[in-house]
């Protein structure tokens, strides 16, 4: 570099040097305006040194639409025909379901807050930042959202940077999403649609089961490091621990979603796995039942009146025909202060039940011992309940169910089987080897199914059977039909019963007598049904006053339905 190079012959570098160090002789060699904009800079790189060392204040109110504007903006980039869009988590995230005309098929597309790059960085520094906070803070669940909410806040102004309102609630949703629920999954499990979610494997797109639209490609998927961080996640969440040693988990998330998950590429080549089978926020009830086609009002009537009778069920059917949602909501017909003991592998039933004894099964993981359904329901015995209800027999515990029912206890519980022949073949032969003897002491048999009824999916019970006890003739087991599903007319038909003869001779009626108080639970079902009462506690509440007082809600019922048909 030359003299020439270093100093120039118009002596600008000079100047420039000169006003970095002393603003009075920069001012001094340039003319007014010039010397105001070197202050200006000046005064602007000294107040952001000061804001850094001394941070900033923000002031977030809650979130106003119409005064921030919206926090999601979405323009597809398909050409897909959209169907459906609906919020799942409003006003952060929506989900959009279109056609694909090319493939005939439709997607499932979630859709969440878009970034900037400054809010991505802004974000990156808050996931540094605010997990270190959250790991040693209290766990009170009920506050966490305002105390991540505040950290946010804190962190955001310790970097000295201004953000509007709409930019902060979108870190914050990102930052909530991340620490505090599923991740990308978040959308998905917070869809009331969507009933179960499956994962296959690295990259590949996740499916869900939509009520509507069936199995749906979605436009979510999980890269190798992401999945597995993911999956390890997911049984943390559950309490569980899996590894590479121990890749196969069975799990209940905390809002009592059943989960399934597989680690690594050993047992899943295609990658980790997992499966989340969703737990409705509220239980269906029998209404909501009735109102699906699942059973007829008239149906109900007859289980209503065999559960209050104790009469042991078992409800069978293939996956995801709805056995667990159909046990759930007939034991809504237990009577208020009959104690109740459920027995599950994972958690899945809910009763809204006052003298109920919920138990679990347990794996032990690095001492103690494995709490099995057999454990749980030899301890049951002890309990003295007068109705056990079991998720699902597989083994050795339906021996153990059975011998429940021939000394006297009310049982329910569900089986994988497609047929009434099935259900029995099952019971009687490997692994679970029920005496033939044993076995007639169930009474109702209840199989359904997840079928097609035109475009749409349906589940229909097939059809309820009555256990009648061994032909002394030929030593089968007997069984008769009290009601088969018609899929031509999608109706359901009645057959003579035993069981309600069995309760006409136990409590000394007549076959008027019962045909009447049949009739009276089904105007009482219809009522609900018409009067929206499908509300689980609002239904339950329902059911305890007519078991208190069924003569002064019938009157209720007929007076109120009289009022309504008066013109």
């Amino acid at each position: 570099m030359t003299g020439d190079d270093e100093q120039p012959a118009d002596g600008r570098a000079t100047t420039e040097r000169a006003a970095t160090t002393d603003p009075s002789a920069s001012a001094r060699s340039l003319d007014g305006r010039g010397a105001r904009a070197v202050l200006e800079r000046l005064r602007r790189s000294t107040a952001r040194t000061v804001d850094v060392l001394r941070g900033s204040t923000l002031e977030i109110g809650p979130y106003e639409p119409t005064a921030h504007g919206p926090l999601v903006a979405f323009e597809p980039d398909d050409d897909y025909e959209e169907v459906a869009r609906y919020w799942v988590d409003a006003p952060f995230s929506f989900v959009r379901i279109a056609f694909d005309h090319d493939r005939h098929r439709h997607a499932y597309q979630t859709v969440e807050p878009s970034l900037s790059e400054r809010e991505r960085t802004l974000l990156d520094a808050l996931f540094a930042d605010v997990r270190e906070p959250l790991l040693y803070a209290d766990h009170d669940e009920d506050d966490a959202e305002r105390r991540l909410f505040e950290t946010v806040r804190e962190y955001l102004e310790r970097y000295a940077v201004e953000v509007d309102a709409a930019t902060f609630y979108r870190l914050f949703y990102y930052v909530n999403r991340d620490f505090r629920a599923y991740g990308r999954l978040t959308p998905i499990l917070n869809d009331p649609h969507v009933e179960d979610i499956s994962c296959d494997g690295y990259g590949v797109p996740i499916f869900v089961y939509h009520d509507e639209y069936a199995d749906v490609r979605t436009n979510v998927s999980f890269e190798k490091a992401a999945l597995d961080r993911f999956v390890v996640r997911l049984a943390q969440h559950a309490g569980r621990h899996i590894s590479i040693g121990d890749p196969l988990v069975e799990a209940t998330l905390p809002d009592g979603s059943r989960a399934e998950l597989a680690l690594g590429e050993e047992v899943t080549p295609r990658g980790s796995a997992f499966t989340v089978r969703k737990y409705a926020d509220e239980p269906l009830t029998p209404v909501d039942l009735i109102e699906y086609g699942t059973f007829s009002v008239e149906q109900m009537a007859y289980l209503w009146l065999a559960i209050e009778h104790n009469k042991s069920l078992v409800f069978a059917g293939g996956t995801a025909s709805g056995k667990t949602t159909s046990m759930n909501a007939i034991s809504m017909f237990i009577p208020p202060r009959s104690k109740v003991l459920t027995i599950e592998d994972t958690r899945e039933l809910r009763l809204h039940h006052e003298n109920w004894l919920s138990a679990v099964t347990r794996e032990h993981r690095y001492d103690g011992t494995n709490v099995t359904m057999y454990d749980l329901l030899r301890s049951a015995l002890r309990h003295r309940p007068e109705y056990i209800v079991v998720g699902e027999v597989r083994g050795e515990e339906a021996m153990t169910l059975f011998q429940a029912m021939n000394t006297g206890h009310t049982t329910y519980s569900t089986m994988h089987a497609d047929s009434v022949q099935t259900v029995i073949n099952r019971l009687e032969n490997d692994p679970i080897n029920v005496p033939r003897a044993m076995v007639q002491s169930l009474d109702i048999l209840s199989v359904q199914t997840l079928t097609r009824l035109g475009d749409e999916r349906v589940r229909r019970t097939n059809v309820i059977a009555e256990i009648d006890g061994v032909d002394p003739r030929t030593g089968e087991l007997d069984y008769s039909t009290a009601y088969t599903w018609d899929a031509t007319a999608d109706s359901f038909e009645g057959e003579s019963t035993h069981v309600l003869a069995a309760i006409r001779e136990e409590r000394g009626w007549s076959e008027r007598e019962l045909r009447t108080e049949l009739g009276h639970r089904e105007r009482f079902l219809a009522y609900a049904r018409e009067h929206g009462v499908d509300d689980y506690r609002r239904f339950t509440a329902l059911v305890g006053e007519y078991y208190a007082d069924s003569e002064s809600v019938r009157e209720r019922i007929e007076r109120e339905t009289s009022l309504e048909s008066t013109p």
